[in-house]
């Protein structure tokens, strides 16, 4: 008996857990020991870590369930090194990256509102992040492109790594070694729920689009 991965309104009935009988051995363990034994905290420091969350918590919009580990996964990949393979000659190790970002948007934050980031608004949250976006040059002696994709990079491979989220997108897990048969498109297995709603879950876009209209037209806006 596993937990279940919080079932999502969009495939009412369907969780992805229930399936894991099907998956080997090896993959189930790993898996399952997302939902039911995230890894602790070992990288980043207790300071760090504030940040880390109330970052990736406007990166990803976590302010509902599922609540995806997604901090616990970042820095468990952070701890073992374990990183795309690749590093851009402009910036450092992934790891000493994530830590100046993090120091550095915590630091905007004292300058631009005079308060750390995680004590922030949601709103005021949103406008550090989208200045990093933004910057076309350096940023804390970093390129602010190549930080805001190590960031994107590490929060959406942690978010979809997880059974929440394939539940959130109607994903039936891995495929070995029963493998799918039903390929193309609105072809479902039969282990499968069909969607009820289209629309896209996390609108960040938009979201981030009327932050900015608001925060050019009012700032006092960026209190609410």
């Amino acid at each position: 008996m596993h937990a279940s991965a919080e079932p999502n309104e969009r495939f009412p009935g369907f969780d992805v857990v229930a399936e894991s009988r099907t998956w080997d051995g090896v993959t189930r363990a790993v898996v399952l020991d997302r939902v039911e034994r995230p890894p602790t905290v070992a990288f980043f420091d207790p300071h760090e870590e504030v940040i880390a969350r109330a970052l990736l918590d406007r990166l990803l919009a976590l302010d509902q369930p599922p609540r995806v580990p997604v901090v616990e996964l970042i820095d468990a990949r952070l701890a073992a090194n374990e990183g795309d393979g690749y590093r851009y000659g402009d910036m450092p190790e992934d790891g000493d990256a994530w830590r100046r970002s993090l120091i550095g948007i915590d630091r905007d934050a004292s300058v631009h509102f005079g308060m750390p980031f995680a004590q922030l608004s949601t709103a005021r949250q949103h406008v550090i992040i989208q200045a990093v976006q933004d910057c076309t040059s350096s940023w804390h002696d970093m390129p602010a492109v190549r930080v805001f994709g190590l960031w994107m990079r590490y929060a959406c491979t942690a978010y979809y790594s997880h059974p929440c989220a394939w539940n959130e997108i109607g994903f039936g897990g891995p495929a070995y070694p029963r493998g799918y048969k039903n390929i193309g498109v609105d072809r479902r297995e039969p282990w499968e729920s069909p969607g009820v709603d289209a629309a896209d879950p996390v609108p960040w876009a938009e979201r981030v689009e009327a932050a900015r209209r608001r925060h050019e037209g009012r700032t006092d806006d960026a209190d609410r």
